[in-house]
């Protein structure tokens, strides 16, 4: 939608450098932006591109402003301010009221009469949808699950049974949620499936990715704070809990009974070790495996680069001859004393 500057400004506290009344309609690179774009620079890989840009305007701080040769919006946060703008600019559709022919409600779920539900949705028994909430194609909210208001669960997305949410979630496309964890107890005649009876609780504000997994409590429930973010392909085993505004990239993966602070931040292929706890305002960096408990916040890492295979098979080799060399060190200090 056409937006001015003007209005971007007012709405957004930003430093307004330009003609307040030219419009932007949609977003671009500062490469690719033409003048009726909104474009940003947080990055110096990218201020190269600024001088040339022909971007209608460019979100950015005040000590890039005097190069950019198009509109400014002087912000000291240019990506949040960018992230906001572009909400503004290209809002989420918007969907009629109402509920699709093709659609299969139970007579005993109750959908918002503001809420939207597609064509081929099934929704089960004792489901609540709450307020101006999507329910896109192919979806299925089983039994016992409560969708929040203002939330979008798009298409072919699972909601298995007793799924709780808050408002303004965010699921993905084949994202399923309330799945059965890996419960199995080992017996002479082999594996035994374990009964998974509990839920998940869903915060406000929490977003899934596509292709990712959140499992459904053994016994009790999988808790995901306010302001989660799962990028794709994420499991989370039973009864983890995830504490507010922590973030995972693709392919994390969390055992079962982790516990999880708030404002942790996985990067990709990360992963946690089953019944560890992580504090507030952790840093696992990609592909670290967390095989302790993490109690003081910070950064971590752990994780061998790829490198030519024979020079590898010989570092392992030396890694296995490691404890004789220890137990020899030690019987040498021992003859010392």
């Amino acid at each position: 939608m056409a937006v001015s500057l003007g209005e971007l400004a007012e709405r957004f506290g930003c430093e307004l450098i330009g003609d307040p009344t030219v419009e932007v309609t949609r977003l671009g690179t500062l490469a690719g932006a033409g003048p009726d774009a909104l474009s940003f620079l947080t990055s110096d890989a990218y201020r190269k591109q600024l001088p040339s840009t022909r971007a209608a305007a460019v979100i950015l701080r005040a000590s890039d402003a005097d190069d950019c040769p198009v509109a400014a919006l002087v912000s000291d946060d240019p990506y949040a301010s960018y992230a906001r703008m572009a909400a503004a600019v290209c809002p989420p559709p918007a969907y009629e009221p109402g509920i699709h022919a093709s659609a299969v409600v139970a007579g005993s779920a109750t959908v918002a009469s503001s809420a939207h539900v597609a064509a081929n949705a099934v929704i089960e028994d004792d489901v609540t949808i709450g307020a101006n909430t999507y329910i896109g194609p192919g979806v299925v909210v089983g039994p016992g699950c409560n969708i929040g208001s203002d939330c979008r669960v798009l298409a072919n997305a699972t909601l298995v049974r007793a799924v709780t949410t808050g408002d303004r979630c965010i699921f993905h496309s084949n994202s399923v949620i309330g799945s059965d964890g890996f419960g199995n107890a080992m017996t002479p005649d082999g594996w035994l499936k374990v009964p998974q009876v509990g839920g998940v609780r869903i915060g406000d504000d929490v977003e899934v990715g596509a292709n990712s997994a959140i499992d459904c409590g053994a016994v009790g429930d999988t808790v995901i704070g306010n302001g989660v973010r799962l990028d794709n392909q994420v499991h989370i085993a039973h009864n983890v809990e995830v504490g507010d505004h922590t973030a995972m990239a693709a392919f994390v993966g969390i055992s079962g009974s982790v516990k999880i602070g708030k404002r942790c931040m996985f990067a990709g292929m990360a992963g946690v070790a089953g019944h560890l706890e992580i504090c507030d305002d952790v840093v696992i960096l990609g592909k670290g495996m967390v095989s302790k408990s993490i109690r003081k916040p910070g950064a971590y890492a752990g994780k061998f680069p790829v490198e030519d295979a024979r020079t590898w098979n010989r570092r392992v080799a030396s890694l296995r001859r490691l404890d004789k060399l220890q137990s020899r060190v030690s019987e040498l200090e021992k003859k010392k004393q």
